[in-house]
């Protein structure tokens, strides 16, 4: 059994060639503010919600990335309202988000 329910990795990797890159979009502080709002929520501790800073995850071609196990599912998103919509459904309820899925 998993220590936690859901792991979930942001990419926050920062291209300094100027290519496309998670950190272009902000990434960091997306995933500042889940990590933020799953424990406002409850959602982070042990069984529960871990929320961690990946390095690249090499689908710098789809826009910023996440990816939540062990389900192993990809999202993509815009803004806080994706990603909220991310911890409402996925990360409380366990349904995937096809509409962010990548």
């Amino acid at each position: 059994m998993s220590h936690f329910k859901h792991h979930v990795f942001f990419c926050t990797n920062l291209r300094e060639d100027g290519s496309e890159c998670c950190q272009r979009f902000d990434a960091l502080a997306m995933r500042n503010y889940t990590k933020q709002r799953c424990k406002t929520l409850g959602l982070t501790g042990e069984g529960k919600v871990r929320i961690n800073t990946a390095g690249c995850l090499d689908r710098c071609a789809e826009g910023p990335v996440m990816v939540v196990y062990p389900e192993a599912v990809w999202y993509s998103y815009v803004d806080q309202e994706d990603i909220d919509e991310i911890i409402d459904e996925h990360l409380t309820h366990g349904r995937v988000v096809e509409r962010l899925r990548i």
